[in-house]
Protein backbone atom coordinates (compact mmCIF):
# COMPACT_ATOMS: atom_id res chain seq x y z
CA UNK A 1 0.00 0.00 0.00
CA UNK A 2 1.38 3.40 -0.99
CA UNK A 3 1.32 6.17 1.59
CA UNK A 4 1.09 9.85 0.65
CA UNK A 5 1.47 12.73 3.06
CA UNK A 6 0.14 16.31 3.09
CA UNK A 7 0.86 19.31 5.32
CA UNK A 8 -2.27 21.36 5.85
CA UNK A 9 -4.27 23.82 7.92
CA UNK A 10 -7.81 23.12 6.61
CA UNK A 11 -8.96 26.47 7.93
CA UNK A 12 -11.62 25.50 6.85
CA UNK A 13 -11.73 22.51 4.48
CA UNK A 14 -12.98 23.49 1.00
CA UNK A 15 -13.42 21.93 -2.44
CA UNK A 16 -9.84 22.65 -3.49
CA UNK A 17 -8.63 20.54 -0.57
CA UNK A 18 -11.00 17.75 -1.56
CA UNK A 19 -9.72 17.89 -5.13
CA UNK A 20 -6.17 17.34 -3.83
CA UNK A 21 -7.26 14.20 -1.96
CA UNK A 22 -8.98 12.89 -5.09
CA UNK A 23 -5.95 13.72 -7.25
CA UNK A 24 -3.68 11.73 -4.95
CA UNK A 25 -5.72 8.58 -5.45
CA UNK A 26 -6.09 9.18 -9.19
CA UNK A 27 -2.32 9.65 -9.57
CA UNK A 28 -0.98 7.10 -7.07
CA UNK A 29 -3.74 4.48 -6.97
CA UNK A 30 -7.15 4.14 -5.35
CA UNK A 31 -5.72 2.15 -2.44
CA UNK A 32 -3.20 4.89 -1.53
CA UNK A 33 -3.38 5.77 2.17
CA UNK A 34 -3.21 9.48 3.05
CA UNK A 35 -1.62 10.89 6.19
CA UNK A 36 -2.24 14.55 6.87
CA UNK A 37 -0.10 16.68 9.18
CA UNK A 38 -2.41 19.51 10.29
CA UNK A 39 -1.96 22.69 12.31
CA UNK A 40 -3.74 22.83 15.65
CA UNK A 41 -5.77 25.76 16.99
CA UNK A 42 -3.33 28.42 15.78
CA UNK A 43 -2.12 28.82 12.21
CA UNK A 44 0.92 29.94 10.28
CA UNK A 45 -0.15 33.52 9.54
CA UNK A 46 -0.37 34.25 13.25
CA UNK A 47 -4.11 33.77 13.68
CA UNK A 48 -6.63 31.53 15.44
CA UNK A 49 -8.18 28.74 13.38
CA UNK A 50 -11.84 29.51 12.65
CA UNK A 51 -12.81 26.02 13.91
CA UNK A 52 -10.92 24.01 16.53
CA UNK A 53 -8.48 21.25 15.60
CA UNK A 54 -10.72 18.29 16.53
CA UNK A 55 -13.55 19.38 14.21
CA UNK A 56 -11.22 20.07 11.28
CA UNK A 57 -9.46 16.71 11.74
CA UNK A 58 -12.78 14.87 11.86
CA UNK A 59 -13.94 16.64 8.68
CA UNK A 60 -10.68 15.67 6.96
CA UNK A 61 -11.15 11.96 7.71
CA UNK A 62 -14.80 12.12 6.67
CA UNK A 63 -13.54 13.64 3.39
CA UNK A 64 -11.09 10.86 2.55
CA UNK A 65 -7.93 11.41 4.62
CA UNK A 66 -6.95 8.31 6.60
CA UNK A 67 -4.92 9.72 9.46
CA UNK A 68 -4.57 13.29 10.79
CA UNK A 69 -1.51 14.02 12.92
CA UNK A 70 -1.15 17.29 14.80
CA UNK A 71 1.60 19.68 13.72
CA UNK A 72 2.99 21.02 17.03
CA UNK A 73 2.35 24.65 17.95
CA UNK A 74 5.94 25.94 17.47
CA UNK A 75 5.91 24.79 13.84
CA UNK A 76 2.25 25.76 13.22
CA UNK A 77 2.98 29.42 14.02
CA UNK A 78 6.43 29.57 12.44
CA UNK A 79 7.65 31.10 9.18
CA UNK A 80 7.03 29.24 5.92
CA UNK A 81 10.43 27.57 6.34
CA UNK A 82 9.74 26.47 9.92
CA UNK A 83 6.22 25.33 9.03
CA UNK A 84 7.50 23.22 6.14
CA UNK A 85 10.47 21.83 8.04
CA UNK A 86 8.25 20.79 10.94
CA UNK A 87 5.60 19.21 8.74
CA UNK A 88 8.07 17.32 6.56
CA UNK A 89 9.99 16.11 9.61
CA UNK A 90 6.81 14.87 11.29
CA UNK A 91 5.59 12.99 8.21
CA UNK A 92 8.99 11.40 7.59
CA UNK A 93 9.08 10.34 11.23
CA UNK A 94 6.09 8.05 10.62
CA UNK A 95 8.41 5.75 8.64
CA UNK A 96 5.61 5.10 6.14
CA UNK A 97 5.73 7.90 3.58
CA UNK A 98 6.71 7.45 -0.06
CA UNK A 99 5.20 10.64 -1.59
CA UNK A 100 4.73 14.19 -0.28
CA UNK A 101 1.85 15.92 -2.09
CA UNK A 102 1.01 19.63 -2.00
CA UNK A 103 -0.96 22.23 -3.91
CA UNK A 104 0.91 24.73 -6.04
CA UNK A 105 -0.05 27.63 -8.30
CA UNK A 106 2.40 26.42 -10.94
CA UNK A 107 2.05 22.68 -10.38
CA UNK A 108 5.59 22.15 -11.68
CA UNK A 109 7.48 19.85 -9.30
CA UNK A 110 10.74 20.12 -11.23
CA UNK A 111 10.75 23.93 -11.11
CA UNK A 112 10.07 23.94 -7.37
CA UNK A 113 12.90 21.48 -6.79
CA UNK A 114 15.27 23.58 -8.88
CA UNK A 115 14.53 26.68 -6.79
CA UNK A 116 14.94 24.64 -3.60
CA UNK A 117 18.37 23.50 -4.74
CA UNK A 118 19.37 27.13 -5.43
CA UNK A 119 18.37 28.11 -1.88
CA UNK A 120 20.66 25.36 -0.58
CA UNK A 121 23.70 26.45 -2.58
CA UNK A 122 26.76 27.57 -0.63
CA UNK A 123 26.79 30.94 -2.41
CA UNK A 124 23.12 31.73 -1.72
CA UNK A 125 23.51 33.24 1.82
CA UNK A 126 26.02 35.81 0.54
CA UNK A 127 23.75 36.70 -2.38
CA UNK A 128 20.82 37.11 0.02
CA UNK A 129 22.80 39.34 2.40
CA UNK A 130 23.74 41.56 -0.51
CA UNK A 131 20.09 42.10 -1.41
CA UNK A 132 18.98 42.64 2.18
CA UNK A 133 21.60 45.38 2.49
CA UNK A 134 19.45 47.43 0.12
CA UNK A 135 16.77 47.62 2.83
CA UNK A 136 14.11 45.61 1.01
CA UNK A 137 11.91 42.92 2.57
CA UNK A 138 13.21 39.40 3.09
CA UNK A 139 10.85 37.83 0.49
CA UNK A 140 11.86 40.41 -2.13
CA UNK A 141 15.55 40.01 -1.31
CA UNK A 142 15.34 36.25 -1.59
CA UNK A 143 13.61 36.44 -4.95
CA UNK A 144 16.22 38.87 -6.27
CA UNK A 145 19.05 36.65 -5.03
CA UNK A 146 17.58 33.61 -6.79
CA UNK A 147 17.10 35.69 -9.94
CA UNK A 148 20.78 36.62 -10.00
CA UNK A 149 21.88 33.03 -9.40
CA UNK A 150 19.38 31.16 -11.60
CA UNK A 151 17.41 33.63 -13.69
CA UNK A 152 14.20 35.61 -13.27
CA UNK A 153 11.93 32.91 -14.73
CA UNK A 154 12.88 30.48 -11.99
CA UNK A 155 12.85 33.18 -9.29
CA UNK A 156 9.24 34.01 -10.18
CA UNK A 157 8.26 30.76 -8.45
CA UNK A 158 8.85 32.56 -5.14
CA UNK A 159 6.20 35.19 -5.90
CA UNK A 160 3.23 32.94 -5.13
CA UNK A 161 2.45 31.61 -1.64
CA UNK A 162 1.68 27.97 -2.41
CA UNK A 163 4.65 27.70 -4.78
CA UNK A 164 6.80 29.20 -2.05
CA UNK A 165 5.61 26.60 0.47
CA UNK A 166 6.22 23.90 -2.13
CA UNK A 167 9.80 25.11 -2.50
CA UNK A 168 10.24 24.89 1.28
CA UNK A 169 8.87 21.31 1.28
CA UNK A 170 11.31 20.35 -1.49
CA UNK A 171 14.15 22.11 0.31
CA UNK A 172 13.43 20.14 3.49
CA UNK A 173 13.45 16.85 1.57
CA UNK A 174 16.69 17.77 -0.21
CA UNK A 175 18.38 18.83 3.02
CA UNK A 176 17.53 15.44 4.52
CA UNK A 177 18.55 13.54 1.36
CA UNK A 178 15.15 11.84 1.61
CA UNK A 179 13.96 9.36 -0.99
CA UNK A 180 10.36 10.53 -0.49
CA UNK A 181 9.10 11.94 -3.80
CA UNK A 182 7.54 15.43 -3.88
CA UNK A 183 4.45 15.86 -6.08
CA UNK A 184 3.06 19.32 -6.82
CA UNK A 185 -0.58 19.45 -7.90
CA UNK A 186 -1.74 22.54 -9.75
CA UNK A 187 -4.04 24.63 -7.58
CA UNK A 188 -7.22 25.95 -9.20
CA UNK A 189 -9.69 28.64 -8.24
CA UNK A 190 -9.39 31.72 -6.04
CA UNK A 191 -5.76 32.67 -5.31
CA UNK A 192 -4.58 31.81 -1.82
CA UNK A 193 -5.12 34.73 0.55
CA UNK A 194 -7.50 36.59 -1.76
CA UNK A 195 -10.73 37.74 -0.16
CA UNK A 196 -13.36 37.01 -2.79
CA UNK A 197 -16.56 35.03 -2.72
CA UNK A 198 -16.92 34.27 -6.41
CA UNK A 199 -18.53 30.97 -7.36
CA UNK A 200 -15.94 30.39 -10.09
CA UNK A 201 -13.31 27.76 -9.36
CA UNK A 202 -12.53 26.84 -5.77
CA UNK A 203 -12.91 29.64 -3.20
CA UNK A 204 -9.93 29.94 -0.86
CA UNK A 205 -10.05 29.41 2.90
CA UNK A 206 -9.36 33.14 3.24
CA UNK A 207 -12.50 33.94 1.25
CA UNK A 208 -14.61 31.58 3.37
CA UNK A 209 -13.30 33.08 6.61
CA UNK A 210 -14.02 36.55 5.28
CA UNK A 211 -17.62 35.54 4.61
CA UNK A 212 -17.96 34.22 8.16
CA UNK A 213 -16.42 37.39 9.57
CA UNK A 214 -18.93 39.50 7.63
CA UNK A 215 -21.80 37.37 8.92
CA UNK A 216 -22.53 35.80 5.52
CA UNK A 217 -22.94 32.37 7.09
CA UNK A 218 -24.97 30.65 4.36
CA UNK A 219 -22.50 31.72 1.65
CA UNK A 220 -19.56 30.50 3.75
CA UNK A 221 -21.17 27.13 4.48
CA UNK A 222 -21.96 26.57 0.80
CA UNK A 223 -18.25 26.80 0.02
CA UNK A 224 -17.13 24.22 2.58
CA UNK A 225 -17.01 20.51 1.72
CA UNK A 226 -20.05 18.60 3.11
CA UNK A 227 -18.13 17.03 5.99
CA UNK A 228 -16.63 20.38 7.04
CA UNK A 229 -20.06 21.96 6.84
CA UNK A 230 -21.51 19.26 9.11
CA UNK A 231 -18.66 19.56 11.61
CA UNK A 232 -18.86 23.35 11.55
CA UNK A 233 -22.58 23.24 12.32
CA UNK A 234 -21.92 20.88 15.25
CA UNK A 235 -19.33 23.29 16.61
CA UNK A 236 -21.61 26.29 16.06
CA UNK A 237 -24.47 24.57 17.88
CA UNK A 238 -22.13 23.90 20.81
CA UNK A 239 -21.09 27.57 20.91
CA UNK A 240 -17.54 26.87 19.71
CA UNK A 241 -17.56 28.40 16.21
CA UNK A 242 -16.69 30.59 14.46
CA UNK A 243 -13.55 31.65 16.32
CA UNK A 244 -11.85 35.00 15.62
CA UNK A 245 -9.10 36.76 17.52
CA UNK A 246 -11.40 39.76 18.17
CA UNK A 247 -13.22 37.66 20.79
CA UNK A 248 -10.07 37.55 22.94
CA UNK A 249 -8.74 40.91 21.78
CA UNK A 250 -8.76 42.42 25.25
CA UNK A 251 -6.92 39.44 26.66
CA UNK A 252 -4.25 39.86 23.97
CA UNK A 253 -4.01 43.62 24.48
CA UNK A 254 -3.70 43.12 28.24
CA UNK A 255 -0.86 40.68 27.66
CA UNK A 256 0.92 43.14 25.34
CA UNK A 257 0.53 46.09 27.71
CA UNK A 258 1.85 44.06 30.64
CA UNK A 259 5.10 43.34 28.75
CA UNK A 260 8.26 45.46 28.97
CA UNK A 261 10.33 46.55 25.99
CA UNK A 262 12.81 43.80 26.91
CA UNK A 263 9.98 41.25 26.93
CA UNK A 264 9.04 42.27 23.39
CA UNK A 265 12.67 41.98 22.26
CA UNK A 266 12.58 38.25 23.09
CA UNK A 267 10.07 37.76 20.26
CA UNK A 268 12.12 39.58 17.62
CA UNK A 269 13.73 36.78 15.58
CA UNK A 270 16.27 38.92 13.79
CA UNK A 271 16.84 41.44 16.60
CA UNK A 272 16.06 44.12 14.00
CA UNK A 273 14.09 46.55 16.14
CA UNK A 274 10.69 45.35 14.99
CA UNK A 275 9.85 44.54 18.61
CA UNK A 276 10.24 48.24 19.49
CA UNK A 277 7.61 49.16 16.92
CA UNK A 278 5.19 46.59 18.35
CA UNK A 279 5.91 47.75 21.90
CA UNK A 280 5.26 51.40 21.04
CA UNK A 281 2.13 50.56 19.04
CA UNK A 282 0.68 48.43 21.84
CA UNK A 283 0.79 51.26 24.38
CA UNK A 284 -2.03 53.37 22.99
CA UNK A 285 -3.91 51.34 20.36
CA UNK A 286 -7.26 49.75 21.24
CA UNK A 287 -7.41 46.83 18.80
CA UNK A 288 -5.08 44.14 17.50
CA UNK A 289 -5.63 45.35 13.94
CA UNK A 290 -4.65 48.90 14.88
CA UNK A 291 -1.56 47.67 16.72
CA UNK A 292 -0.41 45.76 13.66
CA UNK A 293 -1.11 48.63 11.27
CA UNK A 294 0.80 51.07 13.49
CA UNK A 295 3.83 48.75 13.70
CA UNK A 296 3.96 47.74 10.02
CA UNK A 297 6.78 48.86 7.73
CA UNK A 298 7.49 48.20 4.04
CA UNK A 299 10.34 45.86 4.95
CA UNK A 300 8.33 43.36 7.01
CA UNK A 301 5.26 41.41 5.81
CA UNK A 302 2.16 41.61 7.98
CA UNK A 303 2.31 37.84 8.55
CA UNK A 304 5.59 38.23 10.44
CA UNK A 305 4.11 40.93 12.67
CA UNK A 306 1.05 38.79 13.33
CA UNK A 307 3.24 35.85 14.34
CA UNK A 308 5.28 38.02 16.70
CA UNK A 309 2.10 39.37 18.27
CA UNK A 310 0.71 35.84 18.65
CA UNK A 311 3.95 34.57 20.21
CA UNK A 312 3.71 37.40 22.71
CA UNK A 313 0.03 36.71 23.44
CA UNK A 314 0.78 33.02 24.03
CA UNK A 315 3.94 33.77 25.97
CA UNK A 316 5.95 31.57 23.60
CA UNK A 317 9.55 31.89 24.75
CA UNK A 318 12.49 31.51 22.39
CA UNK A 319 13.20 28.10 23.90
CA UNK A 320 9.59 26.98 23.38
CA UNK A 321 9.58 28.19 19.77
CA UNK A 322 12.68 26.07 19.18
CA UNK A 323 11.04 22.86 20.44
CA UNK A 324 11.00 20.13 17.80
CA UNK A 325 8.27 17.47 17.37
CA UNK A 326 8.71 14.94 20.17
CA UNK A 327 5.81 12.59 19.41
CA UNK A 328 3.23 11.69 16.76
CA UNK A 329 -0.18 12.72 18.08
CA UNK A 330 -3.22 11.52 16.08
CA UNK A 331 -6.31 13.74 16.05
CA UNK A 332 -8.59 11.60 13.84
CA UNK A 333 -8.41 8.42 11.79
CA UNK A 334 -10.30 6.05 9.52
CA UNK A 335 -10.16 2.25 9.71
CA UNK A 336 -7.13 2.39 7.41
CA UNK A 337 -5.67 5.07 9.64
CA UNK A 338 -5.86 2.72 12.61
CA UNK A 339 -3.79 0.19 10.65
CA UNK A 340 -1.26 2.89 9.77
CA UNK A 341 -1.03 3.84 13.43
CA UNK A 342 -0.37 0.22 14.39
CA UNK A 343 2.46 0.06 11.85
CA UNK A 344 3.89 3.34 13.12
CA UNK A 345 4.26 1.92 16.61
CA UNK A 346 6.92 -0.43 15.21
CA UNK A 347 8.63 1.70 12.54
CA UNK A 348 8.23 5.39 13.49
CA UNK A 349 11.18 7.52 14.53
CA UNK A 350 9.03 9.25 17.18
CA UNK A 351 6.71 7.69 19.77
CA UNK A 352 2.97 7.63 19.08
CA UNK A 353 0.92 9.53 21.68
CA UNK A 354 -2.80 8.70 21.71
CA UNK A 355 -3.49 9.44 25.39
CA UNK A 356 -2.31 12.83 26.64
CA UNK A 357 -1.91 11.48 30.16
CA UNK A 358 0.86 9.16 28.95
CA UNK A 359 3.13 11.99 27.83
CA UNK A 360 5.28 11.99 30.98
CA UNK A 361 6.62 8.57 29.98
CA UNK A 362 8.05 10.11 26.78
CA UNK A 363 10.48 12.46 28.51
CA UNK A 364 10.68 16.07 29.63
CA UNK A 365 10.77 17.62 26.15
CA UNK A 366 7.60 15.80 25.08
CA UNK A 367 5.86 16.84 28.29
CA UNK A 368 6.96 20.46 27.86
CA UNK A 369 5.62 20.46 24.30
CA UNK A 370 2.21 19.03 25.24
CA UNK A 371 1.84 21.41 28.17
CA UNK A 372 2.55 24.23 25.75
CA UNK A 373 -0.22 22.91 23.49
CA UNK A 374 -2.58 22.76 26.47
CA UNK A 375 -1.79 26.33 27.49
CA UNK A 376 -2.45 27.60 23.97
CA UNK A 377 -5.66 25.57 23.66
CA UNK A 378 -6.97 27.16 26.84
CA UNK A 379 -6.50 30.64 25.36
CA UNK A 380 -8.18 29.45 22.16
CA UNK A 381 -11.16 28.20 24.19
CA UNK A 382 -11.71 31.72 25.52
CA UNK A 383 -12.34 32.86 21.94
CA UNK A 384 -15.42 30.62 21.63
CA UNK A 385 -18.53 32.68 20.80
CA UNK A 386 -20.45 31.27 23.79
CA UNK A 387 -18.78 31.66 27.18
CA UNK A 388 -20.22 28.39 28.48
CA UNK A 389 -18.29 26.53 25.77
CA UNK A 390 -14.95 28.01 26.82
CA UNK A 391 -13.91 25.42 29.39
CA UNK A 392 -10.22 24.61 29.55
CA UNK A 393 -8.25 21.38 29.57
CA UNK A 394 -9.39 20.08 26.16
CA UNK A 395 -5.94 18.75 25.29
CA UNK A 396 -6.02 16.43 28.31
CA UNK A 397 -9.63 15.29 27.86
CA UNK A 398 -10.26 14.58 24.19
CA UNK A 399 -9.10 11.31 22.55
CA UNK A 400 -8.61 10.97 18.77
CA UNK A 401 -11.80 10.74 16.74
CA UNK A 402 -12.17 7.36 15.02
CA UNK A 403 -14.48 6.74 12.08
CA UNK A 404 -16.72 3.73 12.67
CA UNK A 405 -16.26 1.08 9.98
CA UNK A 406 -20.02 0.38 9.81
CA UNK A 407 -21.70 3.76 10.20
CA UNK A 408 -19.11 6.25 8.97
CA UNK A 409 -18.99 9.42 11.01
CA UNK A 410 -19.98 7.89 14.35
CA UNK A 411 -17.73 8.41 17.36
CA UNK A 412 -16.16 5.25 18.72
CA UNK A 413 -15.05 4.99 22.36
Amino acid sequence: MRVAGMITEYNPLHMGHLRLVETIRQSLGRDTAIICCMSGDFVQRGDLAVVRRQARAKAAVMSGVDLVLELPLPQSVSSAEGFAEGGVGLLLATGLLDTLVFGSERGDTDALQQVASVLLRENFPAALRGELAAGISYPAARQRAVSKLAGSALADVLSRPNDLLGVEYCKSLLRRASDVRPLAVRREGTPHGQDMSSDTGFPSSTAIRALLRRGERAAALSRMVPAMRACYLEEEAAGRAPVFYETVERVILYRLRSMSRADFAAFDEGREGLSNRLYDASRDTVSVRETLERAKTKRYPMSRLRRMLLWAALGLTERERALRPAYLRPLAMSATGRKLLARMRTCAALPVLTKAGDVSALGSEAETLLRLEARAADLYALACPVTAAASGGAVWKEPPWIADAVSFGKDVP
